[in-house]
């Protein structure tokens, strides 16, 4: 696994549960803003997709995204967490999504 990978992922990981970021956020975080579909890249090769929630990952609209075991079951994991959905859409979506800023990273 790269080491861009690697960092990716222990951003995936402080994602707490009933919050989302987005690949643009993670990609941000980084220091790497244009890489958002490099960390698409990388969650799809999540070796531990729930250990690891990439299912918290989603697009920079609201809408879910792609996941390694498919949108539903993606939506179902989230529903679970108490994230409301309008069709393939998060409701609340702002207050929903968090960021990180790049120094307040440890890696």
């Amino acid at each position: 696994m790269s080491d861009f990978s690697s960092k990716v992922l222990k951003i995936v990981k402080k994602i707490p549960r009933g919050k989302v970021m987005t690949y643009k956020d993670i990609a941000n975080a980084m220091g790497k803003p244009q890489a958002a579909r490099v960390v698409g890249n990388a969650l799809n090769k999540n070796p531990h997709p729930i250990i690891i929630p990439c299912h918290r990952v989603v697009k920079s609209n609201g809408c879910v995204g792609g996941y390694v075991f498919g949108t539903n079951e993606k939506v179902k994991l989230l529903e679970k967490e108490g994230i409301l959905f309008r069709g393939n859409k998060i409701l609340n979506f702002e207050e929903k999504r968090i960021c990180f800023v790049k120094q307040h990273i440890a890696w």
